[in-house]
């Protein structure tokens, strides 16, 4: 027993240091860095929260190097950040995770500085895709039971034989999460493409409300108009302040989130039905979804 727990030991060290060498550390906010995966050759990718400035950038690579990088996009919706650096540096390129289940191990691999940190635990849930309060589409919803340091936050989250799962993020009440290979893939294409990832806009602020409901009938949010851009979409469709909208496309919203999870980047362009309560009226009103200002 003790031996195969020495071997399996082993194995886990060398898995943790064959993905060490393409995570790098970042230095884009305070003194505390954060941790990045060099993607491609020449390209880090990294959690988007952890990037507080737009300037003034810089990683640690493998090897100590300490170099300049810049930002080549951001995407809030989906917390990834795409930083671009001169220098030869070895990209992540292990086989990628698939059926992944609770209770399978997992390690986050970041780097604090020049030196290595990682962490050991179980996938505590595989889900669906989901979207984000910001609206990214994640294409799994992959959770673990592990601890993870603020150094290693945007660093590569693995199986215990190397396969990649994605990217290690904080999620809501400090939930570990991973940003799924697939993901990251979809928004550095897109990035690299177009600098950005277009955003749907409605150009309203938005509170949600209750709705009335009649006894048996399910309690459900909507959002309530709460100021208008007279420039955006919105004005343009003749909604008003103190509208409450309750469905788009004929599908019921749950509150301010559920409206903001449609305006992805597949949103743009579209004219869509909006379904309104006017003053305790019922009305319905068109409008063509506009692209969020990305400057």
């Amino acid at each position: 027993m003790a031996d195969a727990l020495s071997q399996f030991s082993r194995h886990l060290a060398s898995t943790i240091e064959a993905a060490s060498r393409a995570v790098v550390a970042v230095h884009g906010r305070g003194r505390i860095p954060a941790s990045g995966i060099i993607w491609e050759p020449g390209l880090v990718v990294t959690a988007e929260e952890t990037v507080e400035r737009d300037t003034d950038l810089a990683l640690t690579l493998p090897d100590g190097r300490r170099v300049e990088a810049t930002l080549a996009g951001r995407d809030a919706s989906t917390d990834i950040a795409v930083l671009r650096f001169e220098g030869e540096a070895p990209a992540i390129a292990p086989a990628i995770a698939s059926d992944l289940r609770p209770g399978h191990l997992a390690a986050a691999v970041g780097r604090s500085h020049g030196d290595i940190i990682a962490a050991l635990g179980i996938v505590s849930l595989a889900g669906a895709a989901w979207h984000s309060s910001h609206g990214g589409k994640i294409d799994a919803e992959l959770r673990f039971d592990l601890r993870l340091a603020m150094t290693a936050e945007g660093g590569a989250l693995v199986t215990a034989g190397g396969e990649l799962i994605g990217m290690a993020v904080h999620g809501p009440r400090r939930r570990v999460l991973a940003i799924p290979a697939a993901t990251i893939s979809r928004v550095v294409q897109t990035i690299k493409d177009k600098g950005h990832v277009a955003r749907g806009y409605l150009g309203v602020s938005l509170q949600s409300v209750p709705l009335p409901h009649r006894d048996g009938e399910q309690r459900r949010r909507a959002a309530m108009v709460v100021t208008i851009d007279p420039a955006g979409p919105a004005q343009a469709a003749g909604l008003l302040q103190g509208d409450i909208l309750v469905a788009m496309d004929g599908e019921p919203v749950s509150g301010v989130r559920g409206i903001y999870q449609r305006l992805g980047p597949d949103s743009v362009g579209r004219k869509i039905s909006v379904e309104l309560v006017r003053a305790g009226v019922p009305t319905t009103a068109q409008v063509t979804i506009a692209a969020r200002s990305h400057g």
